[in-house]
């Protein structure tokens, strides 16, 4: 049978309530340089579960301090950012979506000002701190970066710690699935990429050797999280650099062999940040999904693809499910507008099986009990 929109979706021994994912977007809200979340992470998150998402998951969330993008971004290297986000995992998990948690690190496109404040890099004189990546070119800001420091063996070894520490602290928090975020020019993209990686070591070169450092986190995660749980991906699928030496396609579709036999269950798929040369393809609707269906029809291994980019309409959404396109529906700007987008969806659709919180059931009388 065809599924739809609204089937349900078990991965492992998880089973999400529907095919919508609130895709991970950076709120640059924590109160201080804490990491600790907020009562607005709690009902920017939680307003999405009522809104009837599948699953909703948070924002990038630092697996150690210098892997912050913003001196506001979320963290998951303590104890403390596990007991702030508890509340909000166990809400929407009350709302019957399942809590997720990217964690991340953002490597040379670390220690900058908020996107309203212009995105600049910080020096530590401002507040700023250290950047590490696998190689010592910055981050190409118009003005001059600040210095980028090539990691060593030890900066490699601390990074897939943090990554497990950081699991283990988001699995005491409540979270159900975890996801890796190896897209958009943070840290284990920048391995990823012969663009950002000029190593010479076992971690550069080759596509083996450039996609080892992702594959020891994914172990270190998946060490910590349980079997029964889902471990996700996010990869950008290409750097939409055609006429330089970087990420592909074809190398996406490698490297999602690698990560199903590691035990990842769904690869996010998404594209560019490597570079600000980037070259976009025209971006209307639903203009990355080729991307998640060539994954998910080109890899020999059993393994679940989200799509991402320009998905706005309940109509696009369900199309990318029952042609088989994507398995998920990963949606981010169009649930900012929209966060009851899953409940818009079901009413427009006439999906019985989505149904709002008793709370909201006259506003939608035709999906609501009567």
């Amino acid at each position: 049978m065809t599924a739809n929109l609204f089937d349900l979706l078990p991965l492992r021994e998880t089973t999400l309530s529907n095919r919508v994912m609130v895709s991970p977007m950076c709120q640059y809200s924590c109160n201080s340089e804490d990491g600790v979340a907020t009562d607005w992470h709690f009902v920017h998150l939680g307003s999405r579960a009522i809104g009837g998402a599948g699953v909703v998951m948070t924002e990038a969330a630092a697996v150690e301090p210098r892997g912050r993008i913003t001196p506001q971004d979320l963290g998951i290297w303590d104890s403390e950012h596990a007991d702030a986000l508890a509340p909000i995992a166990s809400f929407i998990r009350e709302q019957g979506s399942t809590p997720a948690i990217q964690l991340a690190h953002a490597g040379r496109k670390a220690s900058k000002r908020r996107p309203w404040e212009g995105s600049m890099p910080l020096s530590p004189d401002d507040g700023g701190w250290e950047v590490i990546a696998p190689s010592s070119d910055p981050w190409p800001y118009e003005d001059d970066a600040p210095p980028t420091r090539a990691m060593n063996q030890d900066d490699i070894e601390t990074v897939i710690t943090a990554f497990e520490n950081a699991a283990q602290n988001a699995l005491t928090a409540g979270f159900e699935i975890a996801e890796v975020h190896a897209a958009h020019g943070y840290l284990l993209h920048e391995f990823l990429s012969p663009l950002t990686n000029q190593r010479t070591d076992d971690y550069g070169g080759s596509f083996q050797n450039r996609t080892r450092l992702l594959r020891e986190v994914v172990s270190a995660v998946r060490s910590v999280w349980p079997n029964d749980q889902p471990v996700f991906v996010r990869i950008s699928a290409t750097d939409w650099l055609p006429d330089r030496d970087a990420w592909t396609v074809e190398e996406s579709i490698r490297l999602a062999d690698h990560l199903a036999t590691s035990g990842v269950d769904l690869i996010d798929v998404s594209g560019g940040g490597i570079h600000p040369d980037q070259q976009l393809p025209e971006t209307g609707p639903g203009y990355q999904t080729t991307y998640a269906q060539r994954i998910g029809a080109e890899t020999t291994e059993d393994i679940r693809v989200g799509a991402v980019g320009g998905i706005t309409t309940p109509e696009h959404a369900d199309a990318l499910v029952r042609t088989g396109q994507a398995d998920l529906a990963i949606i981010g700007r169009e649930h900012l507008r929209d966060p009851q987008f899953t409940l818009t969806a079901a009413s427009e659709l006439g999906a019985e099986e989505i149904t709002p919180p008793p709370q909201y059931y006259r506003a939608y009388p035709g999906i609501a009990p009567e």
